[in-house]
């Protein structure tokens, strides 16, 4: 008896940006030629080639480099995390409650146009530990953002859309699940984009003023020693670490949102 043939699935290898690949090893290229010709600015910068031979032989197999990935990363969730718990919530209510808006909204305006690394000193002196003071600044970089986002998504909102669905009989709670989420989603996931790229700013920013690890303490360090090699090195390592943060951003926004056509 004949068996059908099963045909093995093609496996779809992920596509390559070659654009991207020639542009950033044309960087590398133009940065080695210009420390190399001494162009005005780059007399005093490492080479390509000098900073790999730094990273190989002092931070490849070093564990406190790695450690300081880990501890910008660990800050940079927690108060990612912690923006999303409280400003989703925070942003939605002000969208939809006239009287709270009144209240709390002023206040936010106030608050908002701060930056983030001005809550410096306030946090180191409410906040028990560095390590609670600098997630809290993580926090802030993220918080004002996402409730911005959510709240102007709300009144974004039009109005017949919800008219709509009272006179087909829906209840308060239906027009929330029904409407008005999945009206604010793509607004929280922008909110998350710029977010994230927020935290890993000021993060950096409050590592290198009050942190004892981490990547911003890292390139500090370098630059207090006057090695352009580590200091070039923790400028890598943040952009990777951003990078890699986005990647998983955006992962969670297709998610939130299947019906977007994948970019």
């Amino acid at each position: 008896m004949n068996q059908p043939v099963v045909k093995n699935p093609k496996i779809r290898l992920p596509r390559i940006n070659w654009r991207g690949v020639i542009a950033i090893i044309g960087f590398f290229v133009a940065w080695h030629l210009s420390v190399k010709l001494g162009f005005p600015g780059f007399r005093e910068i490492a080479a390509p080639y000098d900073v790999l031979h730094t990273f190989l032989t002092r931070y490849l197999d070093n564990p406190d480099y790695w450690a300081s990935w880990v501890a910008s990363f660990k800050r940079v969730l927690y108060g990612f995390l912690i923006a999303q718990l409280l400003g989703i919530p925070l942003g939605l209510l002000l969208g939809t409650r006239q009287t709270f808006n009144h209240l709390v909204y002023p206040v936010i305006e106030i608050m908002r146009p701060i930056p983030p690394l001005a809550w410096v000193p306030i946090s180191i002196l409410f906040w028990p530990t560095t390590e609670s003071s600098i997630i809290f600044i993580t926090f802030i970089g993220a918080f004002f953002i996402i409730v911005i986002n959510v709240h102007d998504a709300v009144k974004s909102i039009k109005k017949e859309h919800i008219w709509l669905a009272q006179s087909l009989g829906a209840s308060s709670g239906q027009i929330f699940r029904r409407i008005m989420i999945p009206s604010v989603i793509p607004s929280i996931a922008v909110g998350m984009t710029l977010g994230i790229a927020v935290t890993w700013n000021v993060v950096i920013a409050a590592e290198m003023i009050s942190g004892d690890n981490g990547l911003g303490r890292l390139t500090w360090e370098g630059y207090v020693s006057h090695t352009v090699t580590v200091v070039i090195i923790g400028m890598v390592s943040i952009g990777l670490a951003g990078y890699l943060s986005t990647i998983v951003v955006d992962y969670l926004e297709k998610k939130m949102m299947p019906w977007r056509v994948a970019r």
